[in-house]
């Protein structure tokens, strides 16, 4: 996820998954302040489900007691943030270790949360005896094709019934300053493997093999920079993913979904949420449902902000109060965006704090609606503002988004 810019419940999964574990019903706001309910409850008003990204390590943390009881109270959806990704299911070619991806599904069966599976095919967090073996060319291309199948039809027969959205493709669509403005499928030696290995195909094919292997999930192409449409010409992403989906549904690959990420920084001018409302509106226009599946907002750590200087700080999660918000309203003003995932909640674990964006480790951090200490940032009573606060006849119910075949 090295990124520039930006890069429901209850009816829809009645309609949808059907043996999925279901949230309550929409429920109408009671007389508490939105600021004493969960992002869950608020979001039931809209059948929105309300989620996040969690790493199974902090569930048994004691440390940090905090991060399990959040995860289980405030949230209506979880995401798996590594223990569904490839090198963790089958570090040894052949031999599954299903304890972590047990153990998230368990959880997440005890707080009665739907699930977003992720993810099936991706560039990066493949298992090193794959990888290698493509390298020495003790793996061709041919046995490629064969361990992409095996893999897929494997993780999802296991959580048949049991997944709502699977994140089927991630990440597989260049950015414009890596291919000349020119947006196209990744095919550079760092980030092609699926494209070089396989074969453009890899991408309808990987849907066909995840419909076969659970006809009731949802299945979705996910990829960062799509919260707007830009030019509209070769540069804009947003475009290049539109077409490729309508392509694909037009031939009959069986894909539900698009998710945009909504990795954004406040160093970046960004979107508002009109456009963001209108890039979800056209791709519902395709026939396909759309999600927030990855959110996030990041700050250029500044001197000052290293320093905890009051302005800066201020001035940071204004901005970053202001961009969750505009993700939360573009999605909420379209009827196809059934859930919105913010990636991880606290500063503390986020992903931001220890991954080079740019600027070195946590060189762009502070990116969650909690703090480090899990105090609520100004962030998270902004998103229940969102949710409590409006209502039709801008925001309506959600659409079911019905498994294609």
């Amino acid at each position: 996820m090295k990124l520039r810019r930006s890069i429901l419940i209850g009816a829809v999964a009645a309609a949808t998954v059907g043996a999925l574990t279901v949230a309550p019903a929409v429920a109408t706001l009671t007389a508490k302040s939105p600021a004493d309910q969960s992002l869950k409850a608020l979001g039931q008003r809209h059948d929105l489900a309300i989620g996040t990204a969690v790493n199974v390590d902090l569930l048994s943390d004691s440390t940090q007691p905090q991060y399990k009881e959040i995860a289980s109270s405030q949230f209506s959806s979880v995401t798996a943030e590594n223990a569904m990704k490839w090198e963790s299911i089958e570090p040894t070619k052949g031999t599954y270790d299903w304890t972590k991806a047990d153990a998230f599904m368990k959880f997440a069966k005890d707080n009665h949360q739907l699930v977003r599976g992720h993810v099936l095919v991706w560039h990066n967090q493949l298992p090193k005896w794959l990888t290698d073996g493509v390298t020495a060319g003790t793996i061709t291309k041919p046995q490629v094709r064969e361990l992409l199948k095996k893999h897929i039809t494997d993780v999802v027969s296991r959580y048949k019934g049991q997944i709502w959205q699977w994140d089927v493709v991630n990440e597989a669509v260049s950015d414009p300053w890596e291919t000349n403005n020119v947006i196209k499928l990744r095919d550079d030696a760092a980030k092609g493997f699926w494209y070089n290995n396989y074969g453009p195909d890899y991408i309808a094919d990987a849907f066909k093999f995840a419909r076969a292997a659970d006809p009731k999930a949802l299945l979705f192409y996910n990829d960062y920079n799509l919260d707007a449409f830009g030019s509209g010409g070769a540069d804009d992403k947003s475009q290049f993913v539109y077409t490729m989906v309508k392509d694909l549904r037009a031939k009959g690959v069986p894909i539900d979904g698009v998710g945009s990420q909504g990795h954004l920084s406040t160093r970046y001018g960004n979107f508002d949420a009109i456009q963001i409302a209108d890039w979800h509106n056209k791709f519902a226009g395709l026939g396909v449902a759309t999600a927030v599946t990855e959110a996030d907002v990041r700050s250029l750590m500044t001197d000052a902000l290293k320093a905890n200087n009051s302005d800066a700080i201020n001035e940071a999660f204004q901005a970053q109060a202001a961009n969750y918000s505009a993700l939360l309203q573009g999605c909420l003003a379209s009827r196809h965006c059934l859930s919105f995932t913010v990636w991880g909640f606290d500063d503390k674990n986020s992903w931001t704090a220890t991954t080079d964006l740019g600027s070195g480790p946590g060189g762009e951090a502070l990116a969650a609606i909690y703090d480090a200490t899990y105090k609520p940032k100004r962030a998270l009573n902004t998103l229940k503002a969102d949710l409590a606060y409006t209502g039709a006849p801008y925001v309506l119910d959600r659409i079911p988004q019905r498994p294609r075949r």
